[in-house]
């Protein structure tokens, strides 16, 4: 076996495909397809997102400085890459896909309802890098909806979600975990020794 070695280029993958939606006012809402995004720093939570130049939504959010990303799902993959081909200058996304706007709690810039989970940011610093640039934010703001948590646990099922994400242009469902943060080294679980139980004797009359 051998390797052939290609020009640089960004082969990092599977990456998040997400929905960013932004705009202060409901006449000015807009989405937009991101695959460019990811965590910064987790204390203070960081995140951030790339986007070029010539996108409506670089304009909207270079101006007021917020923005949500919200996480996309198998039933959403049609719309989210149909938002991504097309401009918002053509079209209203929310009526176009169906979506529904949220208000979001710290956020001007609306929620998507149909997203299990959204994410609200606030832009520290926009980084002009190339062919995009990138939007460094922090989130301030996390919505879930409460019919994906574990009724148990609380915590956040993705298998229920069906979250999807992007490798190499197409998109791809999440499946099965493989393992949790740690599995790797956790020890197993002692089984415990079942204590042995001494019969009564029936005392008889």
């Amino acid at each position: 076996m051998g390797r052939i070695n290609w020009k640089p280029g960004n082969m990092i993958f599977p990456v998040p495909a997400v929905l960013v939606s932004c705009g202060n006012e409901e006449d000015g809402y807009n989405l937009v397809t991101v695959s460019w995004t990811g965590t910064v720093c987790t204390n203070p939570p960081l995140c951030y997102i790339s986007l070029k130049k010539e996108r409506l939504s670089h304009e909207i959010i270079s101006k007021n400085r917020e923005f949500v990303i919200n996480l996309s799902t198998e039933k959403m993959a049609r719309a989210t890459d149909w938002c991504g081909v097309k401009s918002g200058r053509d079209f209203d996304k929310f009526r176009e896909c169906g979506f529904t706007p949220l208000s979001a709690l710290k956020v001007k810039a609306p929620l998507v309802a149909e997203s299990p989970v959204a994410i609200e940011c606030r832009v520290m610093e926009i980084k002009e890098l190339g062919s995009h640039d990138m939007f460094l934010a922090e989130v301030i703001s996390v919505s879930v909806d409460d019919q994906y948590l574990d009724n148990d646990s609380g915590a956040f099922n993705m298998n229920r979600a069906g979250l999807i994400a992007s490798a190499h242009g197409k998109y791809c469902a999440l499946k099965e975990p493989l393992g949790h943060f740690g599995y790797s080294i956790k020890k197993p679980k002692k089984k415990k020794k079942k204590k042995k139980t001494i019969p009564r004797i029936k005392s008889h009359p």
